[in-house]
């Protein structure tokens, strides 16, 4: 398979990383050159490029068998986000409609999903975003959803919960530095996954996923901020951070909402499994990896 990477950043480059591996051949599209020795020693080509640009792909090495859109905004404007995920969207379906192609993933996220009330959502859940952002995300989910089903582009939408892995993680980060608050008695649902775990949904809905489908990526596990802060407290000897309202810290970029996200369609349809179940098996290696805890 020749596989392009649009966005070949965090989550993009371990994707690139898994599938070169397997004798695939890879290309990623990256704005800057700065991690191109990273992606080269990873089996992965660099294309540097602005998705967002006029013609940004003409001198692509194309065609490609598959398609990932997992690109991130380079700020956290509503403009930012409509810059990557609309107008990098519509460039992308637009150059694609003359090319074969096997299939497409786009990488949304679960924030299009605003439920509140601590019930269980899956893909047939209305999505009612709450924020700006999240609407951009939404609105580029249609753009990929509307080419699969009149333009015969076989895209598919992969909805990814909260991401932590090696060097990223909130809520992980905040217990470490010690700034970790619980929001009132900690009772708001968290919806997590895995870096590497992405990257496997990712490759199995290229695999296996329908196109014009959505399919949620997240763990099995649908946990409390109290339960989070909690094990962190029992595994590392430290105290449950104290409590605030139940507001969420500043800086954070997704609405409030607490709500159990299901993955079973994903798991059904693909036969994707995650590595790590659940944020313990997730953060536990992690603590490892910084030597927060001995192996």
């Amino acid at each position: 398979m020749r596989v392009l990477i649009v966005g070949c950043g965090y989550v993009g480059a371990k994707v690139g990383e898994v599938v070169a591996r397997q004798g695939h051949e890879v290309f990623g599209v990256r704005r800057s050159a700065t991690a191109n020795p990273e992606l080269a020693a990873l089996g992965i080509e660099p294309i540097n490029v602005d998705i967002a640009a006029p013609n940004a792909l003409d001198r692509a090495p194309g065609p490609f068998d598959w398609v990932v859109f997992c690109a991130a905004a380079s700020g956290p404007t509503v403009e930012d986000y409509r810059r990557i995920y609309l107008d990098g969207a519509l460039r992308l379906t637009q150059w694609l409609r003359s090319q074969p192609l096997a299939k497409l993933v786009y990488t949304s996220s679960t924030g299009v999903y605003g439920q509140s009330d601590g019930s269980e959502v899956d893909e047939s859940s209305p999505a009612a975003p709450g924020t700006p952002t999240g609407e951009v995300l939404l609105e580029a989910e249609q753009i990929f959803l509307n080419a699969a089903r009149h333009d015969s582009l076989p895209a598919v939408v992969l909805r990814v919960a909260g991401i932590y892995g090696p060097g990223r993680g909130f809520w992980l980060k905040q217990f470490l530095a010690g700034e970790a608050r619980l929001e009132g008695v900690g009772r708001r649902i968290l919806n997590m996954i895995h870096r590497d775990d992405v990257a496997g949904a990712v490759i199995a809905a290229l695999q296996k996923g329908a196109p014009g489908e959505i399919y949620n990526a997240v763990d099995n596990e649908p946990v409390t901020q109290a339960t989070v802060f909690e094990w962190l407290a029992r595994t590392l000897g430290q105290p449950i951070p104290s409590a605030v309202s139940e507001d969420p810290p500043s800086g954070r970029r997704r609405g409030l909402t607490n709500k159990r996200v299901s993955n079973r369609k994903l798991r059904e349809a693909t036969g994707w499994t995650p590595l790590f179940p659940s944020f313990r098996e997730g953060f536990l290696a992690e603590l490892q990896r910084l030597g927060v805890l001995q192996t």
